[in-house]
């Protein structure tokens, strides 16, 4: 179930370093900014294993004020439905805020039940001092752990990619990567970009992004050459469709609404 719960949250993700040359020098990264998303946007996901309907998921972003600043608050939401709760109750709550300027976390909470595991947790990011302060609510246990000034949280790589990362760039192979604290721990992460694809959507024929994330061992991110990704080619650069292969079946995510979108949604065939 946690790998429901993975293929909702990290859709896309940070850009770092493909096999093109990206970067103005050595040191420093080129940045750019995309007006992807705005405020009230809502975007809706339905999963389903074979003929059944295991989960819904949602990412909304509104205004926020935190600590005196203008940010953005993401919030995602998944939740099993149908059978699948009877057998396997969720109900996840992750959120992060961040600056309306540069995509950055400076806050995230964890509030999740899953079968009976929960965790109520948040996390300040310090990038003064390149440091997590970690609570966790539920053991009253704080604690401190190192980060740099480039890291992303689970909820906060969604909106990087979509507004920092320059889709003309990539060509099919070229590797993208980030670094993920996540649960007191720093995740490596990479996905390979396959090509642009058409695939059929509730709304019509719509062009994608095809990409295939790899997951390095653990706990949380273990080996996985099996989900593909379908990212909208335009200007809001929407996750529409997330694929998992399993031993028995697959998993597939499918975007089912939307609104308050920042541009217009891109269809080349209305049905």
């Amino acid at each position: 179930m946690r790998l429901i719960s993975f293929l909702l949250c990290l859709i896309p993700i940070n850009f770092c370093l493909s096999q093109q040359e990206v970067y103005e020098n050595k040191n420093e990264k080129q940045l750019y900014n995309f007006d992807a998303f705005k405020s009230g946007e809502k975007l809706e996901y339905r999963l389903n294993y074979g003929f059944f309907n295991a989960s819904y998921a949602s990412l909304t972003l509104k205004d926020e004020v935190l600590d005196g600043k203008k940010v953005l608050r993401a919030t995602s939401i998944g939740r099993t439905t149908g059978l699948a709760r009877l057998f396997f109750k969720v109900d996840d709550i992750y959120e992060t805020f961040f600056p309306k300027e540069k995509v950055k976390p400076v806050k995230s909470i964890r509030d999740i039940y899953e079968g009976g595991y929960e965790r109520e947790a948040e996390t300040i990011y310090d990038y003064k001092n390149n440091k997590a302060l970690f609570y966790d609510k539920l053991k009253n246990i704080k604690k401190e752990f190192d980060i740099h000034p480039d890291i992303q949280d689970i909820i906060s790589t969604f909106y990087y990619l979509r507004k920092h990362f320059d889709i003309a760039s990539l060509k099919p192979n070229d590797l993208i990567y980030v670094d993920i604290f996540f649960d007191k721990e720093i995740y490596p992460f990479k996905m390979m970009f396959l090509g642009i694809e058409r695939i059929k959507t509730k709304f019509g024929i719509v062009e994608c992004m095809k990409l295939r994330p790899y997951m390095d061992s653990g706990r949380v991110f273990r080996d996985n050459e099996g989900i593909k990704i379908w990212v909208t080619n335009d200007n809001n650069r929407v996750p529409i469709k997330v694929k998992a292969d399993l031993r028995v079946g697959s998993i597939v995510a499918n975007l089912v609404s939307f609104r308050g979108l920042a541009n217009p949604f891109k269809i080349v065939v209305n049905e």
